[in-house]
């Protein structure tokens, strides 16, 4: 028998696949943004594929042209990209910078600096791209106010860092999903805790023209602040809350927040809202009929979508399996 095919990423959300090199650009430009794309190199044949799935504010693709190529987008404008290389190399010129983008090696060009590519063959490319206005809104819910420049990210991400490899995996993770209609793409709770992750992790690890400021000290939330932080989780927790929402609501910036509950609770925003979701997931199983209900779906609805790690947290919190809560005994 011969060897396995190896999957393709999304390759149930295929967009394209064309040797032609007009219709590539048509295609890829609906999903990104108009551009000049050209064939270079010795053997001008391009096999190009694009395959793409958008889950809220962030959209992940696999792109591979199959030959060498140039690309130049400009400015991209609206959206920022991260763009990781599966194999072989491209040449990425963001700005006044250039990085030599490999698997080790992404590159995160910024939307108000010029982009320009060159892609070699065999180098097909999984790629996030991130609507503007989601990063600036993050961005603004970390500082607690309105960030007086654009962002701008340095173009190279070093993929190897532990930070990166985990954003990888939460990456990875919207890729296999988005493939699965009754998946995590069903449960916009999930996705927008998923994509808050992806967000704030780039914000506060990827070099940037903020990230000075968003690490900066901030002075801890007040006692009468973080109780009203408490009731507004509370009311709000079926909805796909971050701690920079939950700050928002209560006017103070997420890091003064975060110090505010660690002094005041012991605990973060995060982990106080998760044991509220737990004990709304605890209410419904205790009620359910388990012959209608299952405690993966009533899990799901409140933002639970890794099983394992929600079954530990349900059972050091209540002593038993929520199977054991479903079946009433």
């Amino acid at each position: 028998m011969g060897q396995a095919r190896e999957r393709v990423p999304l390759e149930d959300r295929p967009v394209f696949g064309t040797g032609d090199l007009d219709e590539a650009r048509e295609q890829v430009a609906r999903v990104f943004c108009p551009h000049r794309l050209e064939l270079t190199g010795r053997a001008p044949r391009l096999a190009a594929r694009l395959n793409s799935a958008r889950l809220g504010a962030v959209r992940v693709s696999y792109l591979d042209y199959g030959a060498d190529v140039h690309i130049e987008p400009g400015e991209l404008e609206s959206f920022f990209l991260v763009q990781i290389p599966l194999a072989g190399r491209s040449l990425i010129r963001c700005g006044g910078q250039e990085i030599v983008s490999t698997p080790r090696l992404a590159s995160l060009p910024s939307p108000t600096e010029y982009l320009d590519m060159h892609w070699e063959a065999g180098c097909p490319q999984l790629i996030v791209k991130f609507d503007r206005s989601a990063v600036e809104g993050t961005l603004e819910r970390m500082l607690g106010r309105r960030p007086d420049r654009p962002v701008r990210f340095e173009p190279g991400v070093d993929m190897t860092a532990g930070w990166a490899r985990s954003w990888r995996a939460m990456a990875d993770l919207l890729v296999r999903e988005a493939g699965r209609d009754d998946g995590l793409a069903a449960q916009p709770l999930a996705v927008a805790h998923l994509e808050s992750a992806l967000l704030t992790s780039l914000l506060t690890m990827q070099p940037s023209n903020h990230r000075d400021l968003l690490n900066a000290p901030r002075p801890p939330a007040v006692p009468k602040v973080v109780r009203r932080a408490m009731e507004f989780v509370d009311g709000h927790a079926h909805e796909p809350l971050t701690t920079d929402d939950v700050a928002r609501a209560v006017a103070v910036s997420g890091r003064s927040l975060q110090e505010g509950f660690r002094r005041h609770l012991g605990t973060t925003p995060m982990e106080y809202l998760r044991d509220v979701r737990l004990s709304r997931v605890h209410g419904e199983l205790t009620a359910a009929d388990p012959a209608r209900v299952t405690v993966t779906a009533v899990a799901a609805r409140w933002g639970f979508w890794h099983q394992g790690r929600f079954a530990a947290a349900y059972r050091a919190k209540y002593g038993c399996p929520p199977s054991r809560t479903l079946r009433g005994r």
